[in-house]
């Protein structure tokens, strides 16, 4: 048996479509520019207070540099479209950013408000304009006026901070205390009807002065404040820190105007700003609850029972004390 052997032709082998045979040069310094812009956007950190808007910015500009590279250099529709999109992707951002820096403007009547009472908090100003801008009005009230009568006006309806002016506080007639301005209105109501609504007001409050207050409606403040954890604990923490004040008016009521504004000026009967803030952040119940400082006692608020109302605020005559003499037998 013989075996031919045929010759067996070699087919060229095909180079790889995707494999690169030639380097082209490198491309224009815009191209190199616009993607080193892009690189410095993404490496700017994030503890830096305006990294946002910066990334966007540069992002802005490589997109920029990229579009007249393709554009003039390339002549390629592609790359000039996609960067064009990129670009006002960025700036719609870009614009939303400064949009939201902008300067709040808050209500002349409200700025003593809030540098008094909500900045100390870290409030910031557009959340206080949010609180402030929806449901609350500012009404006034002229001398003589009354804002609440005891066992008649009902304390579900509203809550308030004084703004200008000067208001007196009595039960009975008699007089208990004052309520002076950038201070709460209704804050023992407040929270002692939290739990109990249909209440009355115990005490009369009447403007001594022309008064200006703000007045928030309680039903949408209550709705408002539990969608907003850390408002929620700012306002038990001022609610609490007003009724302390109240307090120490109300044990003394011999406090000249001078007296009670500056001790409401002090922090104090809690810990520090910071502090209480911190455990706010935290989710503490700082804010919502008076601490008590070394060496401070507070005095608990008993009910008058009916038969004594007419007379508490009459002096009490000296009591007499009989002592028996102790005697002592001895069993021998």
């Amino acid at each position: 048996m013989s075996c031919k052997t045929g010759n067996i032709s070699r087919i060229p082998a095909v180079p790889n479509a995707t494999s690169c045979q030639e380097w082209e040069q490198a491309h224009h310094l815009l191209f190199h520019l616009g993607n080193l812009s892009l690189l410095l956007g993404l490496v700017i950190p994030t503890t830096l207070g305006l990294h946002m808007i910066l990334l966007r910015l540069l992002l802005m500009t490589g997109c920029s540099l990229l579009i007249t590279w393709a554009t003039l250099y390339r002549c390629n529709l592609d790359v000039m479209v996609w960067n064009v999109v990129f670009l006002v992707v960025n700036f719609m951002h870009f614009f939303f950013l400064l949009y939201k820096r902008r300067p709040i403007k808050i209500d002349r009547e409200l700025r003593s408000v809030y540098k008094r009472m909500f900045e100390p908090l870290h409030v910031q100003e557009a959340l206080f304009q949010r609180l402030t801008g929806q449901f609350c009005t500012i009404q006034t009230l002229k001398k003589g006026q009354a804002y609440a009568a005891e066992d008649k006006t009902s304390v579900d309806e509203r809550l308030s901070i004084l703004l200008k002016g000067k208001m007196k506080v009595s039960y009975r007639g008699h007089f208990l205390h004052n309520i002076y301005t950038n201070s709460f209105i209704d804050s023992p109501e407040f929270r002692s009807t939290e739990m109990h609504r249909g209440e009355k007001f115990q005490v009369t409050i009447v403007a001594e002065e022309n008064c200006k207050f703000l007045c928030w409606s309680r039903e949408r403040l209550t709705y408002f404040l539990e969608s907003d954890s850390f408002l929620n604990e700012v306002f038990r923490y001022l609610i609490g820190k007003d009724i302390t004040n109240k307090l120490y008016s109300l044990n003394d009521p011999t406090l000249s105007d001078k007296a009670v504004k500056k001790m409401d000026r002090q922090p104090s009967l809690t810990n520090d700003t910071d502090d209480v803030l911190n455990q706010i952040l935290r989710g503490g119940s700082a804010g919502s609850s008076l601490q008590k400082s070394p060496g401070t006692k507070t005095s608990m608020m008993k009910p008058i029972e009916e038969g004594m109302e007419d007379d508490v605020f009459k002096e009490s005559a000296p009591s007499k004390s009989h002592h028996k003499p102790n005697t002592s037998t001895e069993e021998v």
